[in-house]
């Protein structure tokens, strides 16, 4: 088994077809698909299931696939440690961010990033839903607020805080809560996916958990503020979601007495890539220009 039908195999897995990963590869469809064949001669196991429209991964292929991933990225790695000072940051960097802060923060910062770094290239998914970094073969992945027990590695970027607003028409007709219980009698918009929603609070020191409903829900943030805007209810999101709203007049952030403290911007990535010359080139990057903007 060679070290290039790993690479080859794993791009056509990312790519879904072999023709998406020949043409990524610069190599020719045929190629692509003999190598891969002659990998699942080697292997004595079937990888893919192939059809006419889209290749699908056996069980053993996607254990195969994630095995070959942490490989080639460990060998990468270590070439990166080899060359750092000829060539410092270098390869392809894999990145899953929320869309509203992708599109706002990362989209300058990422172009910025590779007008240093010539030898980096990026694949970025901008989404609102929580990725299995290991699993979908992600270098990094930016998570805001708490995060949930894993084997990630989490380096903070940025603080942000997450504020409770409405338009001035919707507080003008339904009246401005006095205290988080108050939401009780509230339309809320929902941010996230399906099942109960709470919000978080401070009362009398200690944390709270209000439980909320309404009329709107969706997994992005800047739709949730824009219903906002136009009156439908309150919203909790970041401050940079809704911070040009509350600048312009369109919202009016409430409940300040009550706001926890500020949450956490975090890069996870797994523990096999620690070592990664591009990641903590990156990560430091960001860090040091999200402030920046973010402080402005």
């Amino acid at each position: 088994m060679q070290l290039e039908d790993m690479r080859i195999f794993v791009a056509t897995v990312d790519a879904h077809h072999f023709t998406a990963a020949a043409n990524r590869l610069s190599l020719s469809k045929q190629f692509v698909s003999r190598r891969v064949m002659a990998l699942e001669e080697a292997l004595g196991v079937q990888l893919l299931i192939r059809n006419t429209r889209k290749l699908a991964v056996t069980d053993l292929g996607q254990e195969f696939y994630e095995r070959a991933r942490r490989i080639l990225n460990e060998v990468e790695d270590a070439e990166q440690a080899m060359s750092l000072r000829r060539a410092g940051p270098r390869g392809l960097l894999r990145v899953s961010a929320p869309m509203s802060f992708g599109m706002m923060h990362l989209s300058p910062l990422v172009s910025a990033f590779l007008r240093e770094h010539g030898d980096v290239r990026f694949d970025m998914e901008l989404s609102d839903r929580t990725v299995d970094v290991i699993g979908e073969g992600f270098d990094m992945a930016i998570r805001i607020g708490t995060l949930s027990d894993s084997t990630l590695i989490a380096q903070k970027l940025i603080d942000v805080r997450m504020l409770v607003c409405a338009s001035p028409a919707y507080l003008k007709r339904r009246g401005k809560p006095a205290t988080p219980v108050d939401l009780a009698r509230h339309a809320c918009l929902l941010y996230g996916h399906g099942g109960v929603v709470s919000w978080e609070f401070m009362v009398d020191g200690a944390a709270k958990s209000v439980e909320v409903r309404g009329p709107l829900r969706a997994n992005n943030g800047d739709l949730i503020r824009d219903a906002a805007v136009a009156g439908l209810g309150l919203v909790r999101l970041p401050d940079f979601i809704v911070a040009d709203a509350l600048k312009s007049g369109q919202l009016v952030s409430v409940l300040e007495a009550f706001l926890p403290k500020a949450t956490g911007v975090y890069a996870v990535y797994p523990q096999h890539r620690q070592s990664s010359v591009t990641i903590r080139a990156f990560v430091e990057f960001l860090r040091k220009h999200l402030k920046k903007r973010l402080a402005g």
